[in-house]
């Protein structure tokens, strides 16, 4: 429904869309609107044939390209109107699958056929990597660490029909005597909880990484939160398009040397950085590499990818001072142009985004956990519909807002959409639209206010606030 709308404060011209919710007959069965629930299930994943030996190793001759097994994996969901959630703690202890109700739509990426690579090419930890998907922990290494195989020991901690949270934890007690020499020797002894939480009323994931160190003294470390992403998927099928754009508050990025054929169309700057235009598009990444973002967030609190195709994306918000570095990976887009069957031709280059969060700005750049010391990495996964971009986020929601001399523009995707809103844009003392929006988790909000001319003030400013006048989020945009 498209409401048309007139205010008698200020001048300005109006556009919501507003609907209810609609869930499809798949999910039937889900927990009524105002519970979460959690539940067992199983997986199975498909990869080629091979065989690890007790130190997970590849062992030698084991691999079959030529023949694809099946592994099963015990899976719990959690799951409320807006979500169903996946986690999958016996192999790297990650959420796999997110899938938006609403839509009906997979916002992570997962492989439909495993294919280790990378093999004895003193790249990788155990000397080999085999991609499975979702969002999972790393530590305490670079380039996927050594737990990303390892099963988790998984617990709930709190289950009522308000909230459902579980956790998945590890400790860094072991070692593969064959790693390369650019890894660590031996084991930290850290310890590791992921804790993952779904509310009732939120159309979002919140999560929380614990990292503790039980020694008395400091140890150097790397932890990266990997993530693969292809929001607005089919959730059989879920894949990255030409249409994904990596949604992050950055200007530049730089490359690693054996990477500098990514910023080839990108305008050079110093310091060895390029500008972050055209790489920020799927489409444009000519071939496999690494960006980093350049010098780090400056100060941004998320990033993601919208899928331009469906104005679907999936965004991590969370206090980017406590991980400062992203880092960004793609196999390169002119490969899935002609994307083969994964079943007739196995292979490891696969079509998704992926985006890290790092306690460190590069790979094999350490950090320090201090003797006895531990480190809490609270994070928001978000669902965005309607939205095509990003330029304001919070744990209540997600804003992108501009505003030139003809008007102001405003989307925005709320993580309780069932919360009433109030939506008020200021320019100075002039008011250009203050009233009640029902947020629509199908579609989002997509709103407009015309300026009055001689206007003084060069910033817009908006507020959303619950109906009862509790501020849920508070932005503003420079006027071009």
């Amino acid at each position: 429904m498209t409401v048309h709308a007139s205010c008698t404060r200020g001048c300005f011209a109006l556009a919501v869309v507003s609907a209810a919710c609609a869930f499809s007959a798949a999910h039937a069965a889900s927990p009524s609107p105002d519970s979460v629930s959690l539940s067992k299930s199983t997986i199975t994943w498909s990869t080629v044939k091979y065989a690890t030996d007790a130190e997970n190793g590849l062992v030698s001759g084991s691999l079959d390209k030529n023949t694809i097994v099946g592994r099963t994996f015990k899976t719990y969901v959690l799951e409320n109107r807006y979500l169903k959630v996946t986690l999958v703690p016996d192999f790297g202890g990650r959420i796999l699958s997110i899938i938006y109700k609403p839509t009906g739509h997979e916002q992570l990426y997962r492989t439909e056929v495993g294919v280790p690579y990378g093999i004895q090419g003193g790249i990788f930890y155990y000397d080999w990597l085999m991609v499975y998907g979702g969002i999972f922990p790393t530590f305490p290494d670079a380039e996927h660490g050594k737990t990303w195989l390892k099963p988790w020991h998984f617990k709930v901690v709190t289950e009522s029909a308000g909230e459902v949270t579980v956790s998945m934890s590890l400790k860094d007690d072991f070692a593969y005597a064959a790693a390369p020499g650019q890894f660590l020797r031996g084991s930290t002894g850290m310890e590791a909880t992921y804790y993952v939480t779904l509310k009732a009323d939120r159309a979002a994931v919140d999560a929380r990484m614990v990292l503790k160190n039980p020694q008395p003294k400091a140890i150097k470390y790397e932890y990266w939160t990997c993530t693969t992403l292809a929001p607005g998927s089919d959730p059989k099928i879920p894949k990255a398009t030409g249409g994904a754009e990596i949604i992050a508050p950055i200007e530049a990025y730089s490359t690693p040397g054996w990477s500098a054929n990514l910023s080839a169309g990108d305008k050079r700057l110093g310091n060895g950085a390029s500008r972050f235009e055209k790489l920020r598009y799927f489409r444009n990444w000519p071939t496999m590499g690494i960006a980093y973002a350049a010098p780090d967030m400056q100060g941004g609190n998320f990033w993601g990818v919208i899928n331009h195709d469906n104005e679907e994306g999936i965004i991590r918000i969370a206090d980017n001072t406590v991980t400062p570095g992203l880092k960004m990976w793609t196999w390169g887009y002119p490969s899935f142009t002609n994307e083969t069957d994964a079943r007739k031709d196995p292979n490891p280059q696969r079509p998704y985004v992926e985006l890290w969060a790092g306690v460190s700005d590069q790979f094999f750049h350490s950090a320090s956990l201090p003797a006895l010391g531990e480190v809490s990495i609270p994070e928001t996964y978000s669902p965005t519909v309607g939205m095509s971009n990003v330029t304001h986020a919070n744990e209540n929601m997600l804003v992108n807002l501009s505003a030139e001399a003809s008007g102001v523009d405003l989307q925005f995707f709320s993580i309780e959409p069932a919360t009433p809103l109030r939506v008020t844009l200021r320019r100075g003392d002039a008011i250009l639209f203050d009233a009640g929006v029902k947020a629509d988790p199908k579609s989002g909000n997509h709103l407009s206010a015309a300026l009055a001319a001689g206007g003084s003030a060069e910033q817009v400013k908006l507020t959303i606030s619950t109906a009862e006048g509790k501020e849920l989020i508070a932005a503003e945009a420079r006027i071009r």
